[in-house]
């Protein structure tokens, strides 16, 4: 069987632009017809979705998928990382939890990840015409060298050859690209095909002599520069969105605490896109400001979060939100932290313990081995019944009183979360709350404000999909890398 073409996309730093790259030639080669799988050997995150296959892998690579047109699969990333603690990870094999390992046990276990890593390697290019794979950080981290399986690691033993972005918007793109080469191997180095200069603003001309430098000090091309796209949105692989937005009159203020662990804080992307809403994130050491609706994110370590929530004094500030009529929003371990207790009796994400929580509603969550991963559609139990849809990632079963005035019904006659009897307050394990344009519209006349502008998630990120893939055509010249006719 003919195997696949393949070109794998590093970068001198995390958050130069590796996924948005990859996204970018995803969608640019499939509007030219090419059957194409993205590929992340292995990706730390907390931001992630449910594949087709009922598995788990990070969130940019499912957004790749949506760029090449192909249902997210868990050969897409095989290997998934999601911190616990700055030591310790839970590591997702093909889409399942496997484990909770230190990163030095990790560092031991490479070799079992490095051969399900090739394992979904070998199907993919069994399957598809292209296949186009995103390092992890950078390839010149001289202590993850040993046994890699993210960078140079990977590309060595599937002998792909790699095209390296760097972000000029950071400063220090030169030394960023040739510090980078020096530090790698001989063949590492020769399997370097060129660069990629991303984020550019400004006049080009100036920037030509440093091209020329670095062309004539590298021996080695650039194979373009890519302009900054004001305003492009994208789900995040892990940071925090920075996306600005032309934000008119406001009608609602909504504010949401950054958790240690926070994950999938993608839920609130519309909200911070939203014209008409004044979105903050509130970081450590910060006041919980005034606002009309309080969202609590998911969590990767509910407990600890929680906690640390606590020290920063934000749990007053929540109830006094409540007692003068504001909503609260919880989701996925948002939601947890709502109930009555945390129980953790197996130790998964720490010292086996229960603790209170916030006593918001009248139910209790126990953490339990088996993970939940499902994509879901139903209807929000609001005014009009307004369809949702969105997926679970969660490894507690809540249980109480609460639940029998559900947030959500799902198609299959199945309830999800709960809404407190007064209406203030509405938790679910539903991620994407907010994504649907009739949910969303609902979910802001809940919390206040009728009539709001409709947004389509949806359709922004199609458009911005289309956007960057059009900027990639324009200024990149791939024809050393990919075949001429899928360039034509």
């Amino acid at each position: 069987m003919p195997q696949a073409i393949t070109l794998m996309v590093q970068g001198t730093t995390s958050d130069a632009g590796k996924s948005t790259v990859v996204a970018g030639l995803a969608r640019m080669l499939a509007r030219r017809g090419v059957h194409i799988a993205p590929f992340k050997p292995q990706n730390m995150a907390l931001n992630s979705a449910v594949t087709v296959d009922g598995g788990e892998i990070g969130r940019a690579q499912a957004l790749q998928a949506l760029a090449a047109g192909v249902p997210p699969h868990t050969d897409f990333n095989p290997i998934l990382l999601k911190p616990s603690t700055d030591v310790g990870a839970q590591v997702i094999i093909h889409g399942r939890a496997v484990a909770n390992l230190s990163a030095r046990d990790y560092h031991a276990y490479k070799p079992r990840a490095m051969a399900a890593v090739m394992q979904s390697w070998d199907r993919l290019t069994s399957a598809y015409e292209c296949v186009l794979v995103e390092g992890a950080g950078s390839p010149a981290e001289i202590n993850l060298r040993d046994r890699d399986i993210a960078n140079m690691g990977f590309a060595e033993a599937a002998d792909v050859p790699v095209i390296l972005v760097a972000d000029i918007d950071r400063g220090g793109v030169f030394a960023h690209l040739v510090g980078t080469l020096e530090l790698l191997s001989p063949s590492e180095r020769a399997r370097v095909k060129g660069f990629v200069i991303n984020r550019f603003r400004g006049d080009i001309g100036l920037l030509q002599s440093g091209l020329d430098w670095l062309e004539e000090r590298t021996g080695k091309p650039v194979l373009g520069v890519l302009p900054y796209l004001h305003g492009l949105f994208l789900d995040a692989e892990d940071a925090l969105g920075k996306a600005s937005v032309d934000k008119r009159e406001t009608r609602l203020r909504v504010v949401a605490p950054v958790y240690p662990r926070i994950s999938n804080h993608t839920d609130l992307d519309v909200l911070r896109l939203h014209p008409q809403i004044d979105f903050s994130w509130v970081g450590p050491g910060q006041a919980m400001p005034p606002a009309d609706l309080i969202v609590l994110p998911g969590s990767k370590s509910v407990q600890s979060d929680l906690a640390w929530l606590r020290a920063q004094g934000w749990e007053e500030p929540i109830r006094r939100h409540l007692r003068y009529g504001g909503k609260v929003v919880g989701i996925c371990g948002g939601f947890q932290m709502l109930g009555a207790t945390l129980a953790d009796p197996l130790g998964i994400e720490g010292a086996p313990t229960t603790v209170p929580g916030l006593g918001l509603l009248e139910m209790e969550t126990v953490l339990e081995a088996e993970k939940r991963l499902e994509n879901a559609a139903g209807a929000l139990c609001l005014p009009g019944a307004p369809a949702v849809a969105g997926y679970e990632i969660h490894m507690g079963v809540s249980r109480g009183a609460a639940l029998a005035n559900p947030a959500v019904r799902f198609a299959d006659g199945k309830t999800d979360g709960a809404m407190s009897e007064d209406g203030q307050i509405l938790g679910t394990y539903l991620h994407g709350l907010f994504d649907h344009p009739a949910a969303l519209s609902a979910l802001l006349a809940w919390a206040g404000a009728e009539g709001l502008d409709a947004v389509d998630l949806a359709a922004r990120r199609e458009a911005d999909l289309d956007r960057l893939a059009d900027s990639i055509a324009e200024h990149l010249d791939l024809s050393t890398v990919l075949p001429e006719a899928w360039l034509a």
